[in-house]
């Protein structure tokens, strides 16, 4: 198994919409892509990205595929819309959370 790690910080003012965003497009569009979420947290305070996503598929070619692909494509625009400091990882997954 193959973890995609991504973390972000929404935008002020933007968090309704983020949230919505999120639940009706980003989940399914990452699911159809052959990615499962397997967690999502949630800073509060302190010096750190204020949201941790991690995304698990059965191998590395399948994230590299989705992230080619123009579904990734138009669904990293939309999300780019609400946060900023996006960032991104492909990390062998494991048991707990990863950085």
């Amino acid at each position: 198994m193959v973890k995609l790690l991504t973390s972000w910080d929404i935008k002020p003012g933007k968090e309704e919409e983020y949230f919505e965003f999120v639940v009706k497009e980003m989940v399914p569009t990452m699911i159809k892509l052959g990615m499962q979420p397997t967690e999502a947290w949630y800073t509060q305070w302190g010096e750190a990205p204020q949201i941790l996503a991690g995304w698990v598929a059965d191998d590395r070619e399948t994230i590299e595929r989705a992230l080619a692909s123009d579904n990734w494509e138009e669904i990293s625009q939309k999300l780019f819309r609400f946060v900023d400091n996006f960032a991104r990882k492909i990390v062998k997954a494991g048991g707990m959370f990863q950085l």
